[in-house]
């Protein structure tokens, strides 16, 4: 069976996990999952990540972050730009998730960053998602 949107694949696994108050989650390893976790990682919304080989496949596990009392660091996380329904949007059209406590990822020409870098370097591109 294939998989018409690892990305989502990857932020409902995340979800998910964290809903059921686990650990961590893992999911099959891509370039740009690990590029997008990289961001989630800098941005404090995740504790770590490694890549794990198992028969040959690559697989990513990520670790979850919780606050103090027990609840997910992340209160939401969802897709924008579908495979089907792709979202741009401009470096004037940028502005901050949730007054500032969350986190755009975009897609632009210069690589995956988020929605403050690609402000302050003037690029936009391909919303991929939102965190907060």
């Amino acid at each position: 069976m294939t998989m018409t949107d690892p990305i989502a694949d990857m932020l409902t696994r995340i979800r998910n996990a964290q809903k059921a108050g686990k650990d961590s989650v893992t999911m099959p390893h891509s370039g740009m999952k690990q590029t997008i976790l990289d961001i989630i990682k800098n941005e404090g919304y995740i504790s770590n990540y490694e890549e794990n080989e198992v028969k040959g496949k690559l697989f990513i596990s990520v670790g979850l972050k919780y606050d103090k009392n027990g609840m997910p660091v992340i209160h939401s996380i969802e897709r924008i730009s579908k495979p089907g329904i792709k979202r741009y949007i401009s470096c004037k059209e940028i502005t901050p998730v949730m007054g500032g406590m969350g986190v755009l990822i975009i897609s632009t020409n210069k690589g995956v960053m988020t929605g403050k870098k690609a402000r302050k370097e003037k690029v936009g591109g391909e919303v991929i998602c939102r965190i907060w």
